[in-house]
């Protein structure tokens, strides 16, 4: 169920970028993060409404872990800076290159409170195959 779930992710995060680089277009970066910002606001309120969900935090969190947002805005200005000059299909890869490595470290070392899963030297066949990809298409 997860793992097609994340397929479902990635396939979401694919249709996102291109209307994200389309809107980008359309009424420039900051405004299109703005809007995308402002309707993704509008749409959990409207999912927390209909799950009847209260706004309750029960214990203190570490204000780093508020930052996410703010990295989401600049993921999205990104995204939406390079759609436009490098096209959907190297935007999304050069960006899973970039999440798998950090990814990788994060697991192996468990940071940010996350649990240890140490790297194998197997996933550098991996790495080496999507890095071939990314080249391949970079030069074509």
């Amino acid at each position: 169920m997860y793992k097609y779930s994340a397929v479902l992710i990635g396939i979401l995060i694919a249709i996102m970028i291109a209307f994200n680089g389309a809107l980008d277009n359309q009424v420039g970066t900051y405004l299109a993060t703005f809007i995308i910002h402002l309707v993704g606001l509008i749409t959990i309120i409207l999912i927390l409404i209909f799950k009847k969900q209260k706004f309750l935090i029960k214990e203190k969190l570490p204000i780093y872990l508020f930052s996410a947002g703010a990295m989401g805005v600049f993921v999205v200005s990104f995204n939406n800076i390079c759609f436009n000059k490098l096209g959907a299909s190297l935007t999304v890869s050069l960006g899973i290159i970039g999440q798998l490595v950090l990814s990788c470290i994060i697991d192996h070392f468990g940071f940010l409170g996350m649990k240890v899963y140490k790297f194998k030297k197997k996933k550098l066949i991996g790495f080496a195959i999507i890095f071939i990809g990314i080249v391949v298409m970079t030069i074509y």
